[in-house]
């Protein structure tokens, strides 16, 4: 406790002063109540200096009538709207040094009354031991990344904290930090292809669901250790198919297909994406005035498509994906996310009630 009298003796110190310097500045201008306006000086001080310009040649003459006659009419109105200067009465002095005494203790007195002027703040450290000690279960994602901060510096040499940091950290929106967090592991463990996947995606989520030239060299080198990586090839043959290979990219999605067994939930998610290249480009929408576009909306969707492959356990995040995919009109990715959240959240009926009013969210017109 003794910290906190010490706090509060410098509290009642510094409203003192404060006190007193409002009623030494209230005093000050109390006493100068009858001088001048300030202002009225400086217009005709400005009327002087137009005189002596004129008279040195530097403005000519009708610069001087029109300067002049600007200033004087500032100066007249000045002088019009001059009101009485603020004064204080003597009988009034008393009750102003009363209210400048009662504010700090009456605020003061009400924090005794309903704060916690004995519940001392708990250092980071703390609180990070007692989210260590609680069940993951119970941490949301910025704590869980907080945990996994530690982990990391106690095991600078092993990759996993690494890796589990990533995914808290893309679970918290951060995904430059989960980047940051999958190149160390990568440092670690460089032939791991599940790391580079990550990475990949992780650098995708940061590019709003873009196949980069980073994340696609991340791709590239998780094929290098391992050439059946499934989400490498999908997002490298999506990048030829945005890139207008189309053909070629469909024909890396086809022979994906057939890798995959039959029982991988990827598969319906992986045939509705083929269906809809094969069909061809449709005609967008044309959007209403001041609306975002189509292409905007469909980056936007993409981005979330891309992190939740990335990141799947984000029930509102699947729910988002399959209203978004609703009201885009795209039915065939619709049933497809609506068939791997089902899948996945098969023992929530409150998400599985959510997906499925998502799921017959009214198309754009």
């Amino acid at each position: 406790m003794a910290p906190m009298i010490v706090f509060w003796i410098a509290v009642g110190v510094i409203s003192a002063a404060v006190a007193g310097l409002i009623l030494r500045r209230a005093a000050r201008a109390a006493a100068g109540g009858g001088d001048a306006d300030s202002t009225l000086p400086l217009y005709q001080r400005q009327l002087s200096e137009i005189e002596d310009l004129a008279e040195r040649g530097l403005i000519a003459a009708d610069e001087r009538r029109s300067a002049h006659a600007e200033a004087a009419r500032r100066l007249l109105s000045a002088a019009d709207s001059a009101g009485p200067a603020w004064t204080i009465s003597a009988t009034s002095r008393p009750l102003l040094v009363g209210l400048a005494v009662m504010a700090p203790v009456a605020a003061l007195g009400l924090y005794l009354a309903f704060g916690s002027p004995g519940y001392s703040d708990r250092p980071y450290a703390q609180r990070l031991d007692q989210w260590r000690a609680a069940p993951p279960t119970q941490l949301d994602a910025p704590q869980m990344a907080a945990v996994l901060r530690s982990v990391t510096a106690e095991r600078p040499g092993d990759p996993e904290p690494f890796r589990f940091l990533a995914i808290a950290e893309m679970a918290s929106g951060d995904a430059p930090a989960a980047a940051r967090a999958l190149r160390e592991a990568l440092r670690l463990a460089p032939d791991r292809s599940d790391l580079w996947e990550s990475l990949g995606e992780a650098l995708m989520v940061a590019a709003e669901g873009e196949v980069t030239p980073q994340a696609a060299a991340a791709f590239q080198r998780a094929l290098e250790q391992d050439p059946t990586a499934a989400t490498a090839r999908f997002h490298l043959a999506r990048a030829q198919i945005e890139a207008g290979e189309v053909e070629a990219g469909l024909t890396q999605w086809r022979a994906l297909l057939a890798d995959l067994p039959t029982s991988d939930p990827r598969r319906p998610v992986l045939q509705a994406a083929i269906a809809d290249v094969a069909a061809g480009p449709r005609q967008p929408a044309a959007p209403a005035a001041g609306a975002v576009g189509a292409p905007e909306i469909a980056a936007m969707v993409e981005g979330l498509a891309a992190r939740l492959a990335a990141e799947p356990d984000d029930a509102e995040g699947w729910v988002r994906l399959v209203r978004s995919y609703s009201v885009l009109g795209d039915i065939a990715r619709r049933d497809a996310a609506l068939t791997q959240a089902k899948a996945r959240y098969a023992d929530n009926p409150q998400i599985l009630r959510e997906l499925a009013q998502a799921a017959k969210a009214e198309p754009m017109r």
